[in-house]
């Protein structure tokens, strides 16, 4: 079973598990849990910066920072590198205790914490070498659009009409007996995207 990485090296996916004969990514109901969350997962982490490169200049100047190439950890706690940085990490893991931390979400906050502190591999530290695919032989990754559009494509919910909810016009009475105030909204974050089933 023939193993490939996805717009970042370093998670490997099988490629019977998340591509088609036609070489088409499969529908998100066909891939298995584990590797449907880490493709889920990537599409938010193709564009962002090196996580080194972002500890060192910050949100300030972000344009510095070397676009991520490499991704190590679990999703949610995983560890975003660029190829100069690469060793750093290697080195935390393999010398610095870091290992104590693999497969579990901390692994990304602690090399963080370690790398925030100035710590570094030491110069020529080895690298990993990577298997390349070609990049043209492999279906592009969804965007997150699409991604979205996926998990909400066979979203099941139940519907909540707002209006009855907030006793406007849902009961015979006119809707009064259970009206809510904006008081029972206050911890509801009206800015945030919900799944709808539309």
């Amino acid at each position: 079973m023939a193993k490939v990485s996805v717009g970042l090296r370093g998670w490997r996916f099988d490629e019977e598990e998340i591509f088609t004969d036609d070489e088409e990514l499969k529908p998100l109901d066909e891939i298995p849990e584990e590797p449907r969350e880490r493709l889920v997962r990537l599409v938010g982490l193709v564009e962002e910066p090196c996580d080194v490169c972002y500890l060192e200049h910050g949100e300030a100047e972000v344009h510095r920072c070397n676009q991520a190439e490499i991704v190590y950890g679990e999703p949610n706690g995983e560890v975003l590198l660029c190829p100069e940085h690469e060793s750093d990490l290697l080195y935390w893991f393999r010398e610095e205790g870091g290992s104590e931390h693999a497969g579990s979400l901390e692994f990304g906050d602690r090399f963080h914490e370690w790398a925030a502190a100035g710590n570094e591999a030491p110069e020529g530290y080895g690298s990993v070498e990577h298997v390349e695919e070609d990049p043209d032989e492999l279906p592009d990754l969804p965007d997150q659009q699409d991604i979205q559009e996926r998990v909400e494509q066979d979203f099941d919910g139940d519907r909540i009409d707002i209006l009855e909810l907030a006793g406007e016009g849902g009961d015979e009475e006119g809707g009064t007996e259970d009206k809510l105030s904006e008081d029972d909204f206050e911890d509801v974050d009206l800015s945030t995207d919900y799944p709808s089933n539309r």
